[in-house]
């Protein structure tokens, strides 16, 4: 990625938004560059507490072998499986699993799976860097930020900045990879290339903190939003009030 690119954000981010949590990036690779990989931990374990560390600075490789848990392997694009009686688990369960209760019955998760489309990638890893850690090799699909409700706004508002068409930016029901990785992903092979707010999903809840969700976006449409950035409402007193909250 050009390296002019990263540090005008990094300043901009600054300059508007107090220089709160940067983003992460994510792209497929069959080498690990500098990202260290990933240990598969102990347990039943989520993606997205594992994502932590990448968020404090660490940038690491995932794979399909340390990936634990089944739905992030479907989500990040390892594998289209499921697993047996998935239907069952994401729903009321059974005599043998106990249901998730996300969806009211098991013939409506086989009616929701129909519209599932699955990642197409070859590569053998999924690379997550914090953004000042990007290199010049580095190609992100993918931009990622946690947030809370006010640099929540900015973004959500920047998203829309050039754009007439008012749901530019959605959230869809998945799980909490799924609105960082899937979704976003798909959205960046389109010519729409939307953002999507995440991280409803009350078992990836436990791994970031109460009041903050997910914003993710195509590189392509973000390189656009950095951009807008200092003739869009960032310059105006409007977003000045609120500035002066975020921490």
């Amino acid at each position: 990625m050009n390296a002019g690119l990263k540090e005008k954000f990094i300043v901009l981010w600054e300059k508007y938004f107090n220089n709160v949590e940067l983003p992460i990036i994510f792209y497929y690779s069959d080498d690990l560059g500098d990202a260290e990989k990933a240990v598969k931990p102990e347990g039943r374990n989520c993606v997205i507490c594992e994502l932590a560390k990448v968020r404090n600075g660490k940038s690491l490789a995932f794979s399909e072998e340390t990936v634990r848990c089944g739905g992030g392997q479907r989500y990040l694009g390892f594998t289209d499986k499921m697993r047996p009686g998935f239907e069952h688990f994401l729903s009321c369960g059974n005599d043998n699993i106990e249901g998730e209760r996300y969806i009211r019955t098991p013939e409506m998760v086989k009616e929701f799976l129909k519209n599932q489309q699955f990642i197409d990638h070859k590569e053998k890893n999924i690379v997550f860097k914090r953004w000042d850690n990007i290199s010049e090799t580095d190609e992100p699909e993918v931009v990622i930020f946690f947030a809370k409700p006010d640099v929540l706004s900015g973004l959500f508002t920047l998203a829309n900045f050039d754009q007439t068409d008012p749901n530019v930016t959605y959230s869809t029901f998945c799980a909490g990879c799924g609105s960082i990785v899937h979704y976003p992903y798909l959205e960046s092979k389109t010519k729409r290339q939307r953002a999507i707010i995440g991280m409803f999903d009350p078992s990836a809840r436990p791994c970031v903190p109460s009041d903050v969700l997910s914003f993710a976006v195509p590189m392509q449409r973000f390189e656009k939003m950095i951009s807008f950035m200092e003739e869009s409402f960032l310059i105006t007193e409007t977003w000045t009030n609120v500035k002066k909250r975020i921490n």
